[in-house]
């Protein structure tokens, strides 16, 4: 194997949100030949992303691939990893990928920004935005939309499940992800990771995106508290009925 965990973490993520954050770009800026490809094209995008971000990592070095710092945390209630001076690295690591993700696609679709009057969908690309803006609610959906992914998570790789063949993890962790973008996406945008929302959010902010408005700071703290909140009740859940 080569690299380390943090190399892993970080291109993991960084391919994650270059899948993710394009088919956004994809659909919604001007010009685009998929403009108006609609929603099952974006949640397809992202769980491909998902899928081929956990190859990424594994190959570069993070045998965990978590991708996602809720995921992470319940990996730390486990004892999976030992301290949070372990994790906090990874985690780092994984909002440096967002964050690098946001700026590939920023450079990709250069020409496309200056065409796109909607500043709102220009921020889309880089993170969410709730469908009705309601904080509580709002937060309630990525408590759950998080809450069903790391439980639904380790029960994919649960032992009386059997072991997965090799390589097949990283198809069922992205058509997990497809299945949440499906059936519950459509409250919040579903980032269900801080590092996904909040990399890409800085990317927005720092990069000079042509007619860009404002990053939605608002708004942020809910798709990275949520998730934290939600990946601590699935562990909670899991642990009473000693699945976790």
């Amino acid at each position: 194997m080569v690299g380390s965990p943090l190399l892993g973490e970080f291109l993991g993520t960084m391919i994650l949100i270059v899948f993710g954050s394009g088919v956004v770009a994809n659909v919604l800026l001007k010009h685009s030949k998929a403009e108006n490809g609609g929603w099952i094209v974006i949640v397809t995008g992202w769980a491909m992303g998902v899928m081929l971000g956990v190859f990424t990592a594994v190959a570069t070095g993070s045998a965990q691939a978590d991708l996602n710092p809720a995921v992470t945390l319940a990996k730390l209630y486990m004892g999976i990893y030992r301290s949070v001076a372990e994790v906090l690295p990874l985690m780092l690591a994984q909002l440096a990928g967002g964050f690098a993700g946001g700026v590939l696609v920023w450079l990709h679709f250069r020409p496309h920004w200056q065409h796109t009057n909607d500043k709102s969908a220009k921020l889309a690309v880089f993170c969410t935005a709730p469908a009705i803006r309601s904080l509580l609610a709002n937060l309630w959906s990525e408590v759950f939309g998080t809450f069903i992914l790391v439980f639904c998570l380790f029960a994919i790789f649960f032992k009386a499940n059997g072991v997965l063949p090799p390589g097949l993890g990283p198809y069922m962790v992205g058509m997990l992800v497809w299945a949440i973008g499906l059936s519950l996406g459509g409250t919040t945008g579903y980032a269900i990771n801080p590092a996904r929302d909040l990399g890409p959010r800085l990317a927005h902010a720092v990069c000079p995106v042509a007619g860009k408005g404002g990053s939605d700071w608002g708004y942020a703290w809910v798709p990275v508290v949520g998730p934290m909140l939600g990946s601590t009740l699935a562990y909670l859940l899991g642990r009473a009925i000693g699945f976790m």
